[in-house]
């Protein structure tokens, strides 16, 4: 049973360690972008995959128990709000933006003249 113990801890730590892992990556694109929709996309693949690695690593340290039911609601709610919460605020940006020619190129489909 302790080896047990031993290897959900390491295990855990692991996961929480590539949870912070993902959140230096997320920072440091969210300061190197320029654009904003590329800053947006660094920091929610940040928030989804960081926080969900570093929530399985405690759900594993701490044991199968309420709080970790709780956890793994948290993570659900997270991995529905946080996609969906970007998309909306990537959706105003891009409908919003004026000076858009610099950040990217806008595609036309051929269209009928009548």
């Amino acid at each position: 049973m302790d080896a047990w113990l031993w290897i959900r801890y390491c295990i855990g730590a692991l996961l929480i360690i590539c949870g912070l892992v993902i959140f230096i990556i997320e920072i440091i694109g969210v300061f190197r972008f320029k654009y904003v929709l590329n800053r947006m996309h660094a920091a929610a693949l940040g928030d989804t995959l960081g926080i969900g690695l570093s929530f399985l690593g405690l759900i594993l340290i701490s044991g199968f128990t309420f709080t970790s039911l709780k956890l793994i609601l948290v993570i659900i709610f997270l991995w529905f709000a946080s996609p969906t919460a970007s998309h909306l605020i990537a959706r105003l940006e891009v409908t919003t933006n004026d000076d858009e020619k610099p950040h990217f190129d806008t595609v036309t489909l051929n269209k009928k003249e009548e």
